[in-house]
């Protein structure tokens, strides 16, 4: 349990938490293990030492928390940036790297509750974010946007059949081996965008 005022070490830092900070690592936790619809407001305030009416003066809502707290922007960091000739690999590497776990987790709740218009639309602009804005003006060739946001579709794809549909084989598979195999297959629309070999017109 995280409570507001509480000491945390953190690589021998030590940090007091406040009671929005408390609140946002309880309901962090709490929405990466049940999911949206299995939270509830009172289990992130009892998880975080507080009274249920904090959590909706500091987030406005259940909704807002969620979203607040579910960012799935922090967990690419800067894998868009750096040379384009490694960008396949690159991506792939950051979403298997250090965190997997909770970036799979974060995902798998952000999905789950796309029931929420609020949620499809930070989804949405999560993607333009991510990859779309970053990658747009960076892109060699013709139709660099709609390759951009393939480069994202691939990318979600992989997400979806590892954090949702917990493909046993990919789940699994030797990491250097993934990032290399799939990289590969983002990498053709970063330099090759036409799948047959020949130039997009």
């Amino acid at each position: 349990m995280t409570r507001p005022g509480q000491h945390c070490g953190l690589r021998g830092v030590t940090v007091t938490l406040t009671t929005r900070e408390a609140i946002a690592r309880a309901a962090g936790a709490l929405f990466e293990q049940h999911g949206y619809t299995g939270t509830s407001v009172r289990a992130v305030a009892a998880e975080a030492g507080v009274d249920p009416a904090l959590v909706i003066r500091h987030f406005g809502s259940k909704e807002k928390l969620f979203l607040d707290t579910m960012d799935l922007q922090g967990h690419f960091g800067g894998a868009t940036l750096g040379p384009l000739e490694e960008l396949g690999e690159r991506l792939v590497a950051t979403l298997l790297g250090p965190g997997r776990d909770v970036r799979l987790s974060a995902y798998r709740a952000m999905v789950r509750a796309t029931d929420s218009e609020l949620v499809r639309a930070r989804l949405l602009d999560a993607l333009e974010e991510m990859f779309v804005g970053p990658l747009t003006p960076r892109l060699p060739g013709p139709h660099a946007e709609l390759r951009a946001r393939l480069i994202g579709a691939q990318v979600a794809g992989l997400l979806d059949q590892m954090a949702l549909v917990e493909d046993p084989v990919l789940v699994s598979v030797d990491p250097d081996l993934l990032t290399r195999t799939y990289g590969a297959a983002i990498q053709a629309l970063v330099g090759v965008p036409d799948p047959t070999g020949g130039p997009v017109s």
